[in-house]
């Protein structure tokens, strides 16, 4: 007997229908809902362990979201048929959903939990990770699991002025902004997104109008876990244990000496050692029967000082960590040209973050290929941001990319590829080391990434800077920070990347870890890294004013053309004799493509003579004459009413007698024979497709009597 299911219902602003449904698959899960929109579905599961494991003191959680090619109608590409490790736009869902969903976990709950969202059917007018937040929250809704939520995600573009929740797949490529949006039913809790150069105001305009709508989702949720027995009673936990005593003995011997050290200004790894050796002389003040029961609490107490210390540091004396004021951006140097093998590369340089980025300039061939369940396709231009352990001192595995890679990338990629200009003919892979971190080291790589772009000679609309903002706050004063540091990220209530030219915001991505964000933080928060975004902008031109008017020397050329579909073969030739050729003769690079009924020929090389050698190879296999030029043509033909003379490599025209000279010739051949030159100027092509040519309007016209006379 089919289960009966617990369903809700939401509709979108547009009228669109989304429907949860609990209660029929994967009832052994603590919580489990299938949304549904149009044909699109995910089944969305958690699990969370009863207990914590020895040694634990964080949330364990791990979220996991995959599309299933069955889902689309399709089989895996590659050797091995079947899914495997997770796509970029499948780890970027991921993170999208943990950064909203982590921060409202009990932080004394450090059980682990595992969250799968899997698509199971999908519909090419549904976009499925527009609908990934909800679904994880709605199972976390109706499962026993302790959650300050529910909450919901939900993608907010703009189309001719007009918002649009969770848009299309048709209309993302329209969208003049486009941003996912995290929220509580009273509080934004995440937004991450690109933007056509838009405004602060803006921005906040679109953040506003998605949380209305996540209010609805939310109070779906509520009503469909209303309906669930076993949500009603959230689940009891112990996970950690306390010792006030120490707590209170911790923070009266070490909160002014660890003020003090705060406050001095010291670079980071000083601050570190001045802030251990703090908690050494406590510790060593002590016998090893107490330390035996206490030295755990004493580390964890600890850091509470610390994050005490240095949030009252800051709201009330307006001084940061590294001695700055809270609008300050720490100093910058960038240099470019620094790697002469690399066709761009720069150093940027901001305190103790630092990126060296390069920029390679490809071709067709090098874009990178994108064959995921819902799109198959190319990027054109793409960035690759690395994180080695040593640009924060660590010694630590490497085990591939990380998904935090991946997402710093991926912010910094959208912060840039919009402001290459649309004429670029090249694919660009823009590469960021970080060599040193001391926080916002994606907003570096964007800086660095502007930079080789321009030292490269990579055209762009506007040059693009970005700034890291934080936020310290204790629920009545507050104080916004420009440039954070890496501890103050830790240790403060607001990581808010913000990206852009001096026109408008390309890219952003906030996290808050704290309920009730204002919108009157929001705003102060976007106008001051308005601010310290431009001031970034003018120290990058000092180094770089303009992009390079050239490109450097071991940088490809590339010439563009499209000829008539029927040429597409010729030039490919039998087996690809005819390109291989072209390719062996020249030294060049050469493909080709149909696109809407065209064919679409690059040529790359960094000979230009041989570039040239290419092209006229091609034109003249897929040679299109043009009435009104003029070739230089070969006799092939001589007859009593003209000369047969041909243009280009098997296309000939008709020179008829009449339009030999312009005095009269009783035989062509006193005038041209067989094998001979000769300048003529396309007239005509008639409907049958022949050519007439004329030679004697390219020569002086002779002057009449009458214009002799008279002069």
């Amino acid at each position: 007997m089919i289960p009966q299911a617990i369903t809700e219902t939401i509709v979108l602003p547009d009228g669109r229908e989304i429907t949860l449904e609990t209660g029929k698959l994967a009832k052994q899960a603590d919580g489990s809902v299938v949304v549904k929109c149009g044909g699109t579905m995910l089944l969305a599961t958690v699990v969370s362990s009863k207990e914590a494991k020895d040694g634990v003191d964080f949330l364990p959680l791990t979220v996991d979201y995959r599309e299933k090619f069955a889902a689309n109608g399709r089989v895996p590409g590659g050797f091995l048929k079947r899914e495997g490790r997770p796509s970029d736009n499948e780890i970027l869902t991921m993170r999208l959903i943990d950064r909203v969903l982590r921060p409202l976990f009990p932080k004394d709950y450090h059980a682990e939990i595992q969250l799968m969202i899997q698509m199971i059917s999908y519909d090419e007018n549904v976009e499925a990770t527009s609908l990934t937040g909800l679904a994880a929250s709605a199972a976390i809704a109706v499962s026993d699991l302790p959650f300050d939520g529910p909450i919901s995600e939900v993608r907010v573009g703009r189309i001719n002025g007009e918002h649009v929740i969770n848009p299309t797949p048709a209309q993302i490529g329209e969208l003049e902004l486009d941003m996912v949006i995290g929220a509580s039913m009273d509080s934004v809790v995440m937004v991450e997104g690109e933007m056509q150069e838009i405004s602060e105001e803006e921005m906040v305009e679109a953040i506003k109008y998605a949380h209305d709508a996540i209010k609805v989702q939310i109070e779906a949720q509520l009503r469909l876990a209303s309906h669930v027995e076993k949500a009603q009673t959230k689940r009891e936990y112990s996970h950690e244990t306390h010792n006030e005593e120490v707590r209170e003995e911790v923070m009266a011997a070490t909160y002014d000496k660890v003020y003090e050290v705060a406050k001095s200004g010291l670079p980071k790894h000083e601050r570190s050692a001045g802030f251990k050796a703090i908690l050494n002389e406590y510790l060593d003040s002590k016998d090893e029967e107490w330390l035996s029961a206490n030295t755990g609490f004493a580390k964890t107490y600890f850091h509470d000082v610390e994050y005490k210390a240095m949030r009252d540091m800051v709201l009330n004396d307006g001084q940061r960590l590294d001695g700055r004021a809270t609008t300050e951006v720490r100093p910058i140097w960038s240099e470019v040209d620094y790697l002469p093998g690399a066709h761009g590369s720069a150093v940027f340089t901001r305190g103790e973050t630092q990126s060296l980025t390069t920029v390679t300039l490809g071709t067709s061939l090098d874009a990178n290929r994108i064959d995921d369940a819902t799109f198959t396709g190319e990027e054109k231009f793409y960035l690759h941001y690395n994180f080695p352990p040593f640009s924060t001192g660590e010694a630590r595995p490497i085990r591939g990319v990380s998904r935090r890679e991946v997402g710093h990338g991926n912010l910094a990629q959208r912060a840039l590829y919009q402001m290459v200009d649309p004429e670029n003919p090249f694919t660009i892979r823009v590469v960021s080391d970080i060599l040193e971190s001391n926080g916002s080291s994606s907003m570096a790589t964007v800086c660095a990434g502007t930079l080789a772009m321009m030292d490269a000679g990579v055209k762009l609309v506007r040059p693009v800077s970005g700034i890291a903002m934080g936020l310290i706050s204790d629920g009545e004063k507050f104080a916004v920070l420009s440039d954070i540091l890496g501890d103050e990220d830790h240790l403060g209530d607001m990581d808010f990347k913000v990206t852009g030219t001096e026109k408008g915001i390309t890219a952003c991505q906030m996290d808050i870890k704290v309920k009730g964000l204002s919108y009157e933080i929001l705003v102060k928060a976007l106008k001051q890294s308005l601010e310290g975004r431009l001031h970034i902008l003018g120290e990058m031109l000092k180094t770089m004013p303009e992009t390079r008017t050239e490109l450097k020397p071991n940088a490809p050329k590339i010439y563009k053309l499209t000829v008539k579909k029927e040429f597409i073969g010729p030039i490919i030739g039998p087996g690809g004799k005819n390109i291989q050729g072209i390719q062996a003769d020249t030294g060049t690079t050469v493909t080709i493509s149909e696109v809407d009924d065209r064919g679409h020929v690059e040529i790359s090389g960094k000979d230009a003579a041989m570039m040239d050698k290419a092209l006229e190879m091609i034109r003249a296999i897929a040679f299109e004459p043009e009435i009104g030029e003029v070739y230089e043509g070969i006799v092939r033909g001589v007859q009593t009413y003209g000369a047969f003379v041909e243009i280009a490599p098997k296309v000939q025209g008709l020179l008829h007698i009449s339009e030999i000279d312009w005095t009269r010739i009783k035989n062509v051949e006193d005038v041209l024979k067989e094998g001979d030159t000769v300048k003529v100027k396309l007239l005509e092509v008639d409907k049958a497709g022949k050519m007439k040519l004329s030679r004697k309007v390219l020569l002086p016209k002779p002057e009449k009597d009458g214009d002799k006379a008279e002069a």
